[in-house]
């Protein structure tokens, strides 16, 4: 199965933010692919209550060692006795695919993971947050840095980033 992680911010997000990120959570589970995220609040909640919506499968790398942090959504909660940070690590290890939903500094730091170890992603402009300024300081306009690691690939809708994501999780790229 295709694995597509998330990357998005926590907390209270705005009700335009929630309802994008369910429809790409939907838009994931309908193609039969297994969703990772945090597991915790704002974008991840909103991603996995639209994977389920659709009866998809969702896994939360969790930071600590609680379940209590994981929302109701998460069929697989994983702890990993780890900060925010670090277990984000393995939330992109994990992935075939990126998709950038939102975010404040903390998803800049997974973007930034994701680049560094060459992982496919889609930013989604249209969901704001550093999404909608990373094309506009991007190195050639795709690139975090001159290495050219990977190629961002940049959506403006639910339906568009979840099919760049699937082409990227068949070829690497």
């Amino acid at each position: 199965m295709i694995r597509i992680g998330i990357i998005g911010e926590s907390g209270d997000i705005p009700p335009e933010l929630g309802k994008l990120a369910e429809e790409i959570g939907r838009e994931i589970a309908t193609r039969g692919a297994v969703l990772l995220t945090g597991g915790t609040s704002g974008v991840m909640e909103a991603v996995s209550r639209g994977a389920k919506s659709a009866d998809g499968l969702v896994v939360g790398i969790l930071p600590g060692d609680t379940l209590e942090l994981a929302n109701t959504y998460i069929d697989i909660p994983i702890t990993t006795g780890l900060t925010f940070d670090y277990r984000s690590m393995i939330l992109i290890h994990s992935s075939d695919a990126i998709i950038m939903v939102g975010g404040r500094n903390g998803t800049l730091g997974e973007l930034s993971c994701a680049y560094l170890n060459k992982k496919p992603t889609v930013v989604v402009e249209s969901s704001g947050g550093w999404a909608a300024q990373i094309k506009s300081i991007a190195y050639e306009g795709c690139y975090l840095d001159d290495r050219r690691n990977v190629e961002l690939s940049f959506a403006q809708s639910a339906k568009e980033a979840v099919d760049i994501a699937f082409k990227s999780a068949h070829t690497g790229q």
